[in-house]
Protein backbone atom coordinates (compact mmCIF):
# COMPACT_ATOMS: atom_id res chain seq x y z
CA UNK A 1 0.00 0.00 0.00
CA UNK A 2 1.21 2.94 -0.75
CA UNK A 3 2.50 5.98 1.83
CA UNK A 4 -0.06 8.81 2.02
CA UNK A 5 1.58 12.30 2.50
CA UNK A 6 -0.49 15.70 2.83
CA UNK A 7 0.97 18.70 2.04
CA UNK A 8 -0.30 22.00 2.81
CA UNK A 9 0.14 25.06 0.11
CA UNK A 10 0.25 22.56 -2.62
CA UNK A 11 -0.99 24.09 -5.42
CA UNK A 12 2.01 26.54 -6.31
CA UNK A 13 5.77 27.24 -5.77
CA UNK A 14 7.75 24.47 -3.43
CA UNK A 15 4.50 22.96 -2.24
CA UNK A 16 3.65 21.64 -5.58
CA UNK A 17 7.34 20.60 -6.53
CA UNK A 18 7.47 18.76 -2.99
CA UNK A 19 3.95 16.97 -4.32
CA UNK A 20 5.49 16.29 -7.78
CA UNK A 21 8.24 14.54 -6.23
CA UNK A 22 6.52 12.46 -3.65
CA UNK A 23 4.05 11.15 -6.11
CA UNK A 24 7.17 10.99 -8.89
CA UNK A 25 7.88 8.38 -5.84
CA UNK A 26 5.10 6.37 -5.76
CA UNK A 27 3.14 7.77 -2.91
CA UNK A 28 -0.11 8.84 -1.95
CA UNK A 29 -0.20 12.77 -2.27
CA UNK A 30 -3.54 14.45 -0.65
CA UNK A 31 -2.81 18.38 -1.90
CA UNK A 32 -3.62 20.59 -0.12
CA UNK A 33 -5.35 24.18 -1.46
CA UNK A 34 -7.08 27.14 -0.50
CA UNK A 35 -8.81 27.64 -3.58
CA UNK A 36 -10.60 24.24 -4.73
CA UNK A 37 -9.93 25.28 -8.24
CA UNK A 38 -5.92 26.48 -7.63
CA UNK A 39 -6.21 22.90 -6.13
CA UNK A 40 -8.01 20.95 -9.05
CA UNK A 41 -5.68 22.33 -11.60
CA UNK A 42 -1.82 22.12 -9.57
CA UNK A 43 -2.85 17.84 -9.19
CA UNK A 44 -3.80 17.74 -12.86
CA UNK A 45 -0.82 19.09 -13.85
CA UNK A 46 1.30 16.20 -11.59
CA UNK A 47 1.98 12.86 -13.06
CA UNK A 48 1.23 10.44 -10.42
CA UNK A 49 -1.45 9.41 -7.31
CA UNK A 50 -2.46 13.27 -6.52
CA UNK A 51 -5.96 13.92 -4.87
CA UNK A 52 -6.94 17.77 -4.40
CA UNK A 53 -8.35 19.14 -1.08
CA UNK A 54 -9.96 22.30 -0.52
CA UNK A 55 -8.80 23.38 3.17
CA UNK A 56 -8.71 27.02 4.26
CA UNK A 57 -5.90 27.45 7.14
CA UNK A 58 -7.06 30.98 8.32
CA UNK A 59 -9.15 30.46 11.28
CA UNK A 60 -9.46 28.05 14.14
CA UNK A 61 -13.16 26.66 12.86
CA UNK A 62 -11.44 26.00 8.87
CA UNK A 63 -8.88 24.37 10.41
CA UNK A 64 -10.77 22.01 12.29
CA UNK A 65 -13.04 21.04 9.13
CA UNK A 66 -10.21 20.37 6.86
CA UNK A 67 -8.82 17.93 10.17
CA UNK A 68 -12.36 16.42 9.79
CA UNK A 69 -12.30 15.62 6.28
CA UNK A 70 -8.27 14.84 6.77
CA UNK A 71 -9.63 11.89 9.34
CA UNK A 72 -12.81 10.90 7.16
CA UNK A 73 -10.20 10.39 4.19
CA UNK A 74 -7.38 9.04 5.88
CA UNK A 75 -6.90 5.93 8.22
CA UNK A 76 -3.20 7.32 8.72
CA UNK A 77 -1.30 9.85 7.44
CA UNK A 78 2.57 8.70 6.79
CA UNK A 79 4.13 12.07 6.51
CA UNK A 80 2.33 15.70 7.24
CA UNK A 81 4.42 18.11 5.41
CA UNK A 82 3.83 21.68 6.61
CA UNK A 83 4.62 23.94 3.72
CA UNK A 84 1.49 26.74 3.20
CA UNK A 85 2.75 30.58 4.23
CA UNK A 86 2.18 33.80 4.04
CA UNK A 87 4.40 37.21 4.00
CA UNK A 88 1.93 40.03 4.59
CA UNK A 89 2.76 42.98 3.21
CA UNK A 90 0.27 44.82 6.25
CA UNK A 91 -1.56 43.73 8.79
CA UNK A 92 -4.72 41.82 8.09
CA UNK A 93 -6.77 39.97 11.27
CA UNK A 94 -8.62 36.99 10.44
CA UNK A 95 -12.07 36.11 11.41
CA UNK A 96 -10.79 35.16 15.19
CA UNK A 97 -8.93 38.32 15.67
CA UNK A 98 -5.93 36.92 15.04
CA UNK A 99 -2.92 38.51 12.20
CA UNK A 100 -2.80 36.09 9.59
CA UNK A 101 0.43 35.15 8.82
CA UNK A 102 0.46 33.71 12.57
CA UNK A 103 -2.67 32.27 11.65
CA UNK A 104 -1.63 30.34 8.65
CA UNK A 105 2.38 29.97 9.13
CA UNK A 106 2.02 28.72 13.39
CA UNK A 107 -1.11 28.40 14.32
CA UNK A 108 -2.87 26.01 11.45
CA UNK A 109 0.19 23.73 11.95
CA UNK A 110 0.16 23.86 15.65
CA UNK A 111 -3.62 22.82 15.46
CA UNK A 112 -3.13 20.66 12.59
CA UNK A 113 -0.64 18.48 14.53
CA UNK A 114 -2.55 18.68 17.69
CA UNK A 115 -6.09 17.09 15.69
CA UNK A 116 -4.74 15.00 13.65
CA UNK A 117 -1.67 12.95 16.27
CA UNK A 118 -3.55 9.66 16.40
CA UNK A 119 -2.96 9.32 12.19
CA UNK A 120 0.17 10.92 12.29
CA UNK A 121 3.88 9.09 11.42
CA UNK A 122 5.75 11.87 10.95
CA UNK A 123 5.68 15.63 10.12
CA UNK A 124 7.63 18.21 8.48
CA UNK A 125 7.67 21.68 8.87
CA UNK A 126 8.96 23.68 6.26
CA UNK A 127 10.84 26.84 8.48
CA UNK A 128 12.77 29.97 7.33
CA UNK A 129 16.23 31.15 8.51
CA UNK A 130 15.02 34.25 9.13
CA UNK A 131 13.85 32.78 12.41
CA UNK A 132 16.82 34.19 13.41
CA UNK A 133 15.42 37.66 13.62
CA UNK A 134 12.30 36.82 15.14
CA UNK A 135 11.20 38.33 18.55
CA UNK A 136 8.09 36.65 19.03
CA UNK A 137 5.93 37.71 22.39
CA UNK A 138 2.99 35.66 23.68
CA UNK A 139 0.27 38.15 23.71
CA UNK A 140 1.88 40.20 20.86
CA UNK A 141 2.37 38.49 18.14
CA UNK A 142 -0.81 36.62 17.86
CA UNK A 143 -2.44 39.90 17.21
CA UNK A 144 -0.09 41.67 14.92
CA UNK A 145 1.50 43.72 17.18
CA UNK A 146 4.33 46.22 16.46
CA UNK A 147 4.03 44.58 12.83
CA UNK A 148 6.03 45.12 10.19
CA UNK A 149 6.22 42.51 7.12
CA UNK A 150 9.73 40.97 7.42
CA UNK A 151 9.63 41.05 11.58
CA UNK A 152 6.12 39.68 11.72
CA UNK A 153 7.31 36.91 9.49
CA UNK A 154 10.42 36.00 11.05
CA UNK A 155 8.15 35.84 14.54
CA UNK A 156 6.01 33.00 12.89
CA UNK A 157 8.63 31.27 11.75
CA UNK A 158 10.38 31.51 14.99
CA UNK A 159 7.17 30.36 16.75
CA UNK A 160 7.23 27.15 14.64
CA UNK A 161 10.71 26.09 15.51
CA UNK A 162 10.14 26.64 19.36
CA UNK A 163 7.12 24.22 19.00
CA UNK A 164 9.21 21.51 16.98
CA UNK A 165 11.13 19.90 20.01
CA UNK A 166 7.91 20.26 22.14
CA UNK A 167 5.92 17.97 19.54
CA UNK A 168 8.75 15.92 19.45
CA UNK A 169 8.95 15.33 23.11
CA UNK A 170 5.18 14.59 23.16
CA UNK A 171 4.93 12.47 20.79
CA UNK A 172 8.61 10.37 21.61
CA UNK A 173 6.80 7.05 23.06
CA UNK A 174 3.74 7.24 20.54
CA UNK A 175 6.17 7.14 17.64
CA UNK A 176 5.72 10.28 16.01
CA UNK A 177 9.00 12.31 14.63
CA UNK A 178 8.98 15.73 13.51
CA UNK A 179 12.12 17.79 11.98
CA UNK A 180 11.87 21.13 10.63
CA UNK A 181 13.64 22.88 7.27
CA UNK A 182 14.65 25.55 5.42
CA UNK A 183 14.67 24.80 2.16
CA UNK A 184 16.76 28.05 1.05
CA UNK A 185 15.94 31.33 -0.81
CA UNK A 186 13.85 30.06 -3.44
CA UNK A 187 11.68 31.83 -6.29
CA UNK A 188 8.16 31.52 -5.28
CA UNK A 189 5.41 33.95 -5.06
CA UNK A 190 5.92 33.90 -1.34
CA UNK A 191 6.12 37.85 -0.05
CA UNK A 192 5.51 38.97 -3.82
CA UNK A 193 5.13 42.56 -3.91
CA UNK A 194 2.87 45.73 -6.32
CA UNK A 195 4.50 48.48 -7.19
CA UNK A 196 8.57 48.84 -7.53
CA UNK A 197 9.20 47.31 -4.93
CA UNK A 198 7.82 44.35 -6.42
CA UNK A 199 9.18 44.88 -9.23
CA UNK A 200 12.67 44.79 -7.33
CA UNK A 201 11.83 41.84 -5.64
CA UNK A 202 11.09 40.12 -9.11
CA UNK A 203 14.77 41.03 -10.56
CA UNK A 204 16.20 39.59 -7.74
CA UNK A 205 14.14 36.38 -7.39
CA UNK A 206 15.61 35.67 -10.85
CA UNK A 207 18.56 34.86 -9.34
CA UNK A 208 17.33 32.35 -6.52
CA UNK A 209 16.65 28.72 -6.48
CA UNK A 210 13.58 26.85 -8.19
CA UNK A 211 10.57 25.27 -6.68
CA UNK A 212 12.16 22.09 -7.86
CA UNK A 213 15.51 22.94 -5.98
CA UNK A 214 13.86 24.32 -2.77
CA UNK A 215 11.73 21.24 -2.62
CA UNK A 216 14.81 18.81 -2.46
CA UNK A 217 15.49 19.43 1.29
CA UNK A 218 12.20 18.93 2.06
CA UNK A 219 11.39 15.64 0.55
CA UNK A 220 14.75 14.46 2.08
CA UNK A 221 13.14 14.99 5.30
CA UNK A 222 9.95 12.99 4.36
CA UNK A 223 11.96 9.55 4.34
CA UNK A 224 14.59 10.81 7.19
CA UNK A 225 14.64 9.00 10.69
CA UNK A 226 15.03 11.24 14.00
CA UNK A 227 12.93 14.09 15.74
CA UNK A 228 13.33 17.17 16.71
CA UNK A 229 16.01 18.82 14.32
CA UNK A 230 16.53 21.88 12.02
CA UNK A 231 17.56 21.26 9.19
CA UNK A 232 19.35 24.60 7.04
CA UNK A 233 19.02 22.71 3.19
CA UNK A 234 20.48 19.55 3.77
CA UNK A 235 22.37 20.34 6.67
CA UNK A 236 21.37 19.21 10.54
CA UNK A 237 22.31 22.79 12.21
CA UNK A 238 21.79 23.74 16.11
CA UNK A 239 19.00 26.41 16.52
CA UNK A 240 20.19 29.61 17.60
CA UNK A 241 19.31 32.73 19.90
CA UNK A 242 15.58 33.17 20.63
CA UNK A 243 14.92 29.96 19.28
CA UNK A 244 16.68 28.34 22.36
CA UNK A 245 14.56 30.01 25.06
CA UNK A 246 12.79 27.19 26.57
CA UNK A 247 10.41 29.49 28.41
CA UNK A 248 9.31 31.42 25.69
CA UNK A 249 9.01 28.16 23.68
CA UNK A 250 5.95 27.24 26.59
CA UNK A 251 4.37 30.76 26.51
CA UNK A 252 4.04 30.05 22.94
CA UNK A 253 2.59 26.68 23.22
CA UNK A 254 0.55 27.39 26.07
CA UNK A 255 -1.17 30.67 24.03
CA UNK A 256 -1.63 27.94 21.13
CA UNK A 257 -3.32 25.96 23.02
CA UNK A 258 -5.71 28.39 24.62
CA UNK A 259 -6.25 29.74 21.37
CA UNK A 260 -7.35 26.96 19.49
CA UNK A 261 -8.92 24.75 22.21
CA UNK A 262 -5.79 22.68 21.76
CA UNK A 263 -4.96 20.01 24.27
Amino acid sequence: MASIMVVTGGNRGIGHAVCARLAGDGHKVLLIARDSEQGERAAAGIRGDVEPMAGDLTTVASVRRLADALRARCPRIDVLVHNAGVWPSRRVLTEDGLEQSFAVNHLAPFLLNHLLEDRLGRVVQVSAGLYVRGRAEAGRTAVGADFSPMRTYADTKLCNLLAVPLFAERWREAGITIDAVHPGVVRTGLGDRRGPLGWLLKAVKRKWATPEEGAGPVVALVGATGTGRYFDLAEEVPLQGPALDGDLARRIWDEAAELTAAR
